[in-house]
């Protein structure tokens, strides 16, 4: 099982159903544990106002697939790398499923590199052509969400068989030291464990993923420190947890997580 687990709001501050508003996440298979984080879905009501949804920064890439869409053409997309929180009313009905694929894995399963979605929203019919239709069509009818998740795994799995490896091996060895380190690493060190120079290390980065290695060790940090305050921790204990990763000025532990989240750490506890 992976170590990283990354932690969106809606579970970290239990707002996962109520209501006019549900987020649920389901665990992948254990074949696919490598390579995909979880599902999840989406449902919301506007009729008792507006939910407010707010997505962090997590490493990972997610296809969503649009379960109210009318037709398959423009019912799903993949979204790429975030380096920012997003929060936002949901002002219409909503009805989403998604699949977060780990960053370092996910062009196993899109045919490209990752910074070619990076900070966009590519509809997967671009990505995948004739395939996409059935495969949008197959969730969109499955009557419930764990349905929905077997049909999906059935086709990750057969793209997983059917091709060969195209992953960057120097990104993969980066990644694994990544997540052992928990983001509480420098660019300098990575590049040292790597026997490679520090322009080199970018250079893959910035091609493969479309952000700089300092940005998603921050965001590995960030999810980890999640994490933490996930299992349950006081609010006195924060500075403690903050200390752990790496973070010894105040100002600058609460800006950064601040700009991932939107909030400030005390304010999530609360």
């Amino acid at each position: 099982m992976r170590a990283y687990v990354p932690v969106q709001p809606p579970v970290l501050q239990g707002e996962t159903s109520d209501d006019h508003y549900r987020y649920r996440e389901y665990a992948p298979s254990s074949r696919l544990e490598p390579y995909v984080a979880c599902y999840w879905t989406v449902d919301s009501s506007a009729a008792a106002g507006p939910p407010l949804h707010r997505i962090v920064p997590d490493g990972c890439v997610d296809i969503i697939v649009d379960l109210r869409a009318s037709g398959s053409s423009k019912a799903s997309f993949a979204v790429g790398l975030m380096t920012a929180f997003e929060a936002f009313r949901l002002t219409s009905d909503y009805s989403l499923f998604g699949i977060r694929f780990f960053a370092d894995r996910a062009r196993l399963f899109l045919n490209y590199p990752v910074s070619e979605f990076t900070g966009s929203r590519i509809l997967l019919e671009d990505i995948w052509g004739q395939e996409a239709k059935p495969f949008i069509e197959a969730v969109q009818s499955a009557g419930e969400a764990e349905e929905a998740t077997g049909r999906v795994e059935a086709v990750l799995l057969h793209k997983l068989q059917s091709r060969q490896p195209r992953t960057e091996p120097l990104l993969q060895a980066a990644m694994g030291y990544l997540y052992a380190s928990k983001g509480a690493l420098s660019v300098g060190a990575l590049a040292e464990q790597l026997s490679y120079s520090e322009r080199t290390v970018r250079r893959v980065f910035q091609k493969e993923l479309g952000i700089s290695p300092k940005e998603l060790l921050d965001i590995i940090r960030f999810q980890c420190i999640l994490q933490e305050m996930h299992k349950g921790i006081s609010p006195w204990r924060l500075t403690d947890i903050a200390a752990a990763y790496g973070y010894y000025d105040q100002s600058h532990w609460i800006g950064s997580f601040k700009r991932l989240y939107g909030l400030t750490p005390s304010q999530v506890l609360k």
